[in-house]
């Protein structure tokens, strides 16, 4: 058999597990962690502010900013294929709806309130107890305005990706559903998409124009039903995973391009960086620096994306006893990460800390409280589907046992 027909096979064909793929989902929500440590040092809005909130970090914040969620709206779609490739389109449904919507329901309900509570407090002065905020809260109360936006509660604050994610899979179940013939022809056309040059510049090309096309009209919102441009956006990353998901030949090829994708990236990010620093703060750059600038945007989320698959693929392809486990905490350590880190920081703004002693302390500190409540939940079966975890499955198991072992 030649090296193309092997190329070519699928990995299931090939007997091939791609544990790289869930490394970098593993990286993934572990940087995600790291951003929003990072969101509470900038200039740029967020929930609660530090003290020493300053642009310091917001060079170091545009390395991942332009894709770090694509990223995971990329890995989703993989998941979504092989998922599919397991199940019916109706299991797949009931399965990912379960999955999904229970913790997000619960999220909200639970996880986000003292997200809202603290930011009310500290941009507002808030006087009431948390209790007194709660009521508010499930009453759908809209006379809090922050920065000159109303405050809508409930809220789903970080768990937006949730309800995005549900409705992503909604649609690719319904359409597997009816049109299974046409999602082989579509892994056809876009793995010849996406073969030598055109699998950087031709997604960098169809995300340019999107950004130039709608971001001023649209500006993201994180609004399930008015969120045009991240739609776009989103989706098409998670219908790249979907329909790459099993091309091994993609993979290779990202492999092959890592150091030219990371140079193009690095290079995309100075160039963001120059542009924050002048046009950001002046406001007024001529329209055709800000359609390069939205291209450079996309250039450097893209070749991000494929750098960081290339290594991976090169260097990550290989099992490891805690992998099964890391996988199964990725998604309760998502559901907890962000209210962790803020109740965390909350707590320690009376000691005063450096931004360089405290970041890194959140960092940990948020790692070892939420990775702490997962193995507790591991332990607890009625508890796990409120985490999006399954029953007592196979994987549940096995990773029960190896908590057994480090205990």
């Amino acid at each position: 058999m030649s090296s193309t027909a092997v190329i070519n096979k699928t990995p299931a064909a090939l007997g091939e597990r791609l544990y790289f793929l869930d490394w970098i989902r593993i990286f993934a929500f572990g940087l995600l962690i790291c951003y929003h440590v990072g969101m509470y040092y900038v200039s740029w809005g967020w929930h609660i502010k530090s003290e020493a909130a300053s642009s310091t970090l917001e060079p170091l914040m545009f390395l991942t900013n332009p894709w770090r969620m694509s990223l995971l709206f990329l890995v989703s779609g993989v998941a979504t294929r092989f998922m599919l490739g397991r199940q019916s389109a109706g299991q797949f449904a009931g399965t990912r709806s379960w999955r999904i919507l229970l913790p997000l329901i619960f999220g909200m309900a639970v996880i986000v309130p003292p997200q809202a509570y603290l930011e009310v407090v500290q941009k507002l002065q808030y006087q009431g107890s948390y209790f007194d905020f709660l009521n508010l809260y499930f009453h759908n109360y809209r006379g809090f305005f922050i920065e000159g936006k109303r405050l809508v509660l409930p809220t789903w604050n970080h768990l937006w990706f949730l309800a995005y994610l549900w409705s992503y899979s909604m649609i690719i179940a319904l359409a597997w559903k009816m049109f299974p013939t046409a999602f082989l022809k579509l892994e056809k056309i876009t793995d010849s998409l996406t073969k030598g040059w055109r699998m950087i510049f031709l997604p960098i090309a169809y995300l340019a124009a999107l950004r130039i096309g709608l971001l001023s009209e649209h500006p993201p919102t994180n609004n399930l039903t008015n969120d045009w441009y991240n739609h776009a956006n989103y989706f098409f990353y998670f219908l790249m995973g979907f329909f790459l998901a099993q091309n091994l030949r993609f993979w290779n090829a990202t492999a092959q391009l890592r150091w030219k994708s990371l140079m193009m990236a690095l290079v995309g990010w100075i160039f963001i960086v120059c542009y924050m620093r002048y046009y950001d703060q002046r406001g007024d750059a001529p329209l055709s620096i800000l359609y390069f600038q939205r291209i450079v945007w996309v250039m450097l989320a893209w070749s991000s994306i494929l750098a960081l698959c290339g290594f991976a693929r090169q260097h990550w392809n290989r099992d490891h006893a805690k992998r099964e486990l890391l996988t199964t905490a990725v998604f309760p350590l998502y559901i907890l990460h962000q209210t962790v880190i803020i109740l965390l920081a909350w707590q320690l703004l009376d000691w005063h800390l450096a931004p360089i002693v405290e970041g890194p302390l959140l960092v940990f500190l948020c790692f070892a409280f939420c990775y702490g409540i997962f193995l507790l939940v591991l332990r607890i079966p009625l508890l796990r589907p409120i985490m999006g975890m399954a029953g007592k499955t196979r994987t549940s198991v096995s990773a029960a046992q190896k908590i057994g072992n480090l205990a």
